[in-house]
């Protein structure tokens, strides 16, 4: 049975991923959220809701000259160098599962376009779970929450602010992904599809291409977007995702997923606006009131090593509790 494809399409998987189009601010993404964004203007405008020039209206420059955006650049620029430690991740994690399903099984059907079709949509569901549970995971555990604070302690959003993570979320959030990834597409690929073709990975590209087309940029914004009660049962509307990053009480560990909300349903974590809401961004304080704490990443160095030091005070925390008779 030859499993190359498996390393091939990952390989295929990694070169898009790293290619400019992987970037949310390509001009791919950035052109329709100004489209998008100007029939907004002129809806809020028209209500009285907006005013100003349009451009001063989408992209604030107090937004864009605040040093959160800065440290949001910053990290973004380091996770783009590091980018290498993810392909060499990848491609091992890809090898490796491809050893192991080559061992057990011995044939490979036929594949078929229904089958293509089928393995896209696996592809997307599973990949978006892991987002939701590496995305879950890092809130509710103490040594985990410093890393992933770093995105939570932007004091503004833009669409710079989605790259504002710490390299150990990615780097968690890939073998993660990668191993379960790499376990169903085994499972799926020996027992009903055969090989996955690059058309397969190609989908789900495609796929996150149409998400990001579609105003993900909008996410991580000032511009609230919501899909309505029905819709955010099913899709993460920009409004639920800025829900996330708020400091009060009522949203917090609210609205982990990606691209579906039904994951949030069905574990209880979600939480749908009745209307629009004013938002403060940041790190709430742990007491529950909803105030923001001293801004813990004021620099490109504190973000990087403040984490490595709170997650250690985690950690000798949940041990001395533990050895406490």
């Amino acid at each position: 049975m030859d499993l190359s494809f498996l390393t091939d399409t990952a390989i295929f998987k990694i070169l898009v991923d790293i290619m400019p189009t992987g970037i949310r601010f390509h001009p791919y993404y950035i052109l329709p959220f100004i489209g998008m964004g100007f029939l907004i203007y002129m809806l809020k405008r028209k209500s009285g809701k907006a005013d100003g020039s349009f451009w001063g209206w989408l992209f604030p420059k107090e937004y864009y000259k605040h040093r959160s955006t800065l440290l949001d650049t910053q990290l973004f620029l380091f996770g783009r160098a590091l980018v290498l430690l993810k392909v060499i991740n990848r491609l091992a994690i890809a090898t490796f599962m491809a050893a192991i399903i080559m061992m057990i099984f011995k044939d490979n059907p036929a594949e078929k376009p229904i089958n293509i079709a089928l393995m896209t949509l696996m592809l997307t569901l599973i990949s978006d779970f892991c987002v939701y549970w590496v995305h879950r995971i890092h809130h509710e555990k103490n040594f985990l929450w410093p890393f992933h604070a770093v995105h939570h302690s932007a004091e503004i959003m833009t669409p710079m602010t989605v790259y504002r993570k710490h390299p150990l979320y990615d780097l968690f959030s890939s073998i993660f992904s990668g191993m379960l990834i790499g376990v169903a597409q085994g499972l799926f690929i020996a027992v009903f599809f055969g090989t996955v073709s690059i058309a397969a990975i190609a989908g789900v590209n495609g796929f996150y291409f149409l998400f990001n087309f579609l105003g993900s940029n909008f996410r991580h914004s000032h511009i609230w977007i919501s899909y309505g009660k029905t819709i955010e049962h099913i899709l993460i509307s920009p409004a639920q995702h800025q829900i996330h990053h708020s400091l009060k009480p009522e949203h917090h560990n609210k609205n982990f997923g990606e691209i579906f909300a039904f994951w949030d349903w069905m574990f209880g974590t979600l939480f749908i606006p009745d209307k629009e809401e004013t938002i403060e961004y940041g790190i709430a304080r742990p007491d529950g009131s909803g105030q923001r704490i001293k801004q813990p990443h004021n620099n490109f160095k504190e973000a990087l090593i403040v984490p490595f030091k709170e997650s250690a005070r985690a950690l000798k925390r949940s041990k001395n509790k533990r050895s406490k008779p």
